[in-house]
């Protein structure tokens, strides 16, 4: 049993690893991508929006498909999808062949989204203790080294095919052999135990909104940083267009520790302490970030909201777990269609406040929503489950279940 849940866990962290590689030289290549295909600067928008439109149609047909195929399933055949997709994108001549590449790319990577976090929960309920945050770790450390092969690919002027196929090459065959290691750890995503738990009906749901908010407003606190840290140190607090790109990079690394560390946090204070303390470091990042005299102050401020929001996600896909332990595949998909939700919210909302009042009011808005995070933080609280007491009891009869039936 142990042996099937490390290979379980290993192959898992791969998949992670291989979805922020993909993620992140897509979204960091976008203007490559714009100059090769001549898309024009009004039109770039409706495509970007339609990566994260169409993940969240992909997260909730993975709701529907976990009830009849387990998670690993979807996971193994979504991960090579994400990957041809991105090949795609680097290849591709007209822009119909753009769009078709990002179409796939975005109902792929909610497949891929969803069923990822579905067997993080899964793992961890079997584990007995918190993991989840070390998934996310990984993935960072993968967003890490995309940004960085992305780096390389703009300072030489390779072209994006040529960025891309060594990628793909290297992380499809390894993705398809890991996979044999997957563990679907009997998280229930449909039939009678499903049904058990309330699945479908507006009680749910009312039980799942306050994680819901809490996703939407950790990803509005992302995108901001992703969208506008390097505009604001250049336009707002007059650095140079060098030092403009580095606290997006330090996001990423202070991201990486806070979740590398995390687990011990949650194991020794609860997940509750850890979401408060996120949010309010989170907060004061922003408003440090909001009231910065120069470039410094605002990297720091950047470097808090990276520290404190790395823990808010993890947490609420493992909150998600917790709550419905007969029915979490059902309701991380649909947790995690939020996700999609804020990022979509997140940046225009900040520009456009940006523009008609001012950029140092506008980070205080993520700050705001991410505060609003401490009136939910008891829905991060251990959920007694049917057998009794506070903890949810491994259930071991699963854990031995591959993703190959084994």
């Amino acid at each position: 049993m142990t042996d099937v849940l490390r290979r379980g866990r290993a192959s898992l962290a791969f998949g992670f690893f291989a979805q922020g590689v993909a993620f992140a030289l897509l979204v960091t290549r976008i203007p490559a991508i714009q100059d090769r295909y001549g898309v024009s600067d009004a039109l770039l928008p409706a495509f970007l929006a339609a990566v994260p439109i169409l993940a969240g149609v992909g997260s909730v047909t993975t709701e529907r498909l976990v009830k009849r195929i387990p998670p690993s399933r979807v996971l193994r055949w979504s991960q090579p999808v994400v990957l041809l997709a991105l090949f795609g994108v680097g290849a591709g001549e007209r822009m119909v062949e753009l769009g078709l590449a990002l179409a796939a790319f975005g109902l792929a990577v909610g497949a891929l989204d969803a069923s990822m976090n579905m067997l993080g929960v899964s793992l961890q309920r079997s584990y007995g203790r918190s993991i989840m945050l070390s998934f996310h770790a990984v993935y960072s450390l993968g967003g890490i080294v995309g940004a960085s092969l992305a780096w390389v690919g703009a300072h030489w002027d390779l072209a994006l095919v040529v960025s891309y196929l060594p990628v793909v090459v290297v992380l499809l065959p390894a993705a398809l052999v890991g996979s044999r290691w997957y563990v679907d750890g009997g998280s229930g995503g449909g039939g009678a135990v499903a049904e058990e738990a309330g699945e479908g009906g507006p009680v749910v749901f009312k039980m799942l909104l306050p994680l819901c908010l809490v996703m939407t407003f950790a990803y509005i606190g992302d995108s901001t940083v992703s969208n506008w840290s390097a505009k604001y140190l250049q336009d707002v607090l007059g650095s140079s267009e060098q030092m403009a790109t580095v606290p997006y990079n330090v996001y990423m690394v202070t991201t990486l520790l806070g979740r590398a560390i995390g687990d011990f946090g949650v194991r020794r204070f609860g997940a509750v302490a850890v979401v408060r303390m996120g949010a309010v470091v989170a907060a004061v990042g922003f408003a440090v970030v909001a009231g910065a005299s120069g470039a410094w102050v605002g990297m720091l401020g950047f470097t808090l909201v990276g520290l404190g929001l790395c823990v808010l996600v993890p947490q609420t896909f493992a909150a998600a777990g917790r709550l419905f332990p007969g029915a979490s595949d059902t309701a991380i998909a649909r947790l995690n269609v939020f996700n999609y939700v804020g990022f979509l919210i997140g940046s225009p909302l900040v520009g456009a406040l940006g523009d008609a009042w001012n950029y140092r009011g506008a980070m205080l808005v993520p700050m705001v929503l991410v505060l609003v995070t401490l009136v939910y933080a008891r829905s991060f609280a251990a959920q007694p489950d049917r057998y009794g007491g506070g903890h949810e009891r491994p259930r071991t009869a699963d854990v031995g279940r591959g993703s190959n039936g084994l």
